[in-house]
């Protein structure tokens, strides 16, 4: 028995995976196909959860097409994207939603046409989606709130003293982002002598993180602990600050992307590693499950984990 697998990189940065097993005289056996529907691939913490989709090939029968639209911000090229899946009929969608609100409706007309729905990594904004009838879609993800709260707690025990502190969100209609920036304020919060003078969306981009950082620091140049609610914004916040020569400010990320663990130490003090790939593939094993008839938990946390500068 043969398998191939064919590897497509448009304009759009959709990537498509796909595989099929041949039988005696080359003849393609039946796979059930799941696309699994991602933010961006111009994020290494997505180019890592993509690497769910080979793995999951190899465990089970199926062919798994990846697609993204270009940005995180592209939240109506990923519904687009959802649109073309439905027509061009897969049994399965597992989506990390850019958006917790504007995705719903396009998914419950998928799932509503017999298409199998998994939310992963974003939680869909549960209210409206009950609302709107897309209920009992399963999600697979992390506790955001936690694992923000761990690391502005490690940023805030760098500290002695009065601090003033701030928060670099994500997409605000993103339910992560939200969640993170609960975990952050809470940390925060616990230490009385610690003031929060500023939450600013930089959308999850690099360049948006530094130019927020740099309107913070000119109305509070005192400005000393920064959560930056994923790696690519606290980059963001990193490149200002060695531009600013400021060396006395203390960032945390959220993520653990290779570059950022690279700078642990070195400006960043701590981020969080939520096991990309791992998101990815329970979310493809809860649609096979489904796909097979079985039945899966309504929620299923993957486990995260701190990561701070290394013990001397």
């Amino acid at each position: 028995m043969m398998r191939r697998r064919r590897f497509l990189l448009s304009a759009g940065a959709v990537l498509v995976l796909a595989a099929c097993d041949e039988g005696e005289g080359g003849k393609a056996g039946p796979r059930k196909t799941i696309a699994l529907v991602m933010k961006t691939l111009d994020n290494p913490f997505f180019v890592e959860m993509a690497k769910a989709g080979p793995r999951a090939e190899r465990d089970w029968p199926i062919a798994v097409r990846i697609e993204a639209p270009a940005k995180e911000t592209s939240v109506d090229e990923q519904i687009g994207l959802v649109e073309t899946l439905l027509k061009q009929r897969v049994d399965a969608i597992v989506i990390a939603p850019a958006d917790s609100v504007k995705l719903i409706p396009v998914l419950k007309k998928a799932r509503d046409s017999g298409i199998v729905v998994v939310n992963i990594d974003n939680r869909l904004d549960q209210n409206i989606a009950g609302d709107l009838g897309l209920v009992g879609v399963p999600y697979v993800g992390v506790d955001n709130v936690t694992g923000a709260y761990m690391a502005a707690q490690a940023i805030v025990a760098q500290v002695t003293g009065p601090a003033k502190a701030a928060v670099i969100e994500g997409i605000r209609n993103a339910a992560n982002a939200q969640a993170r920036k609960i975990g952050a304020l809470k940390a925060f919060s616990q230490r009385s002598d610690i003031t929060v003078v500023g939450s600013i969306s930089a959308d999850w981009l690099r360049d948006k993180a530094a130019d927020a950082v740099q309107r913070l620091l000119k109305e509070h140049p005192d400005l000393r602990l920064v959560f930056a609610a994923n790696d690519v914004m606290a980059l963001g916040v990193l490149d200002h600050l060695e531009r600013a020569g400021r060396q006395d400010i203390v960032v945390a990320g959220y993520d653990a992307l290779p570059e950022a663990v690279a700078r642990l130490g070195k400006g960043l003090t701590a981020t969080v590693d939520q096991q990309a790939e791992e998101q990815g593939y329970q979310g493809i094993a809860a649609a096979w499950t489904l796909l097979n008839g079985g039945q899966v938990a309504g929620e299923r946390l993957v486990d995260l984990r701190l990561v701070t500068v290394p013990e001397r």
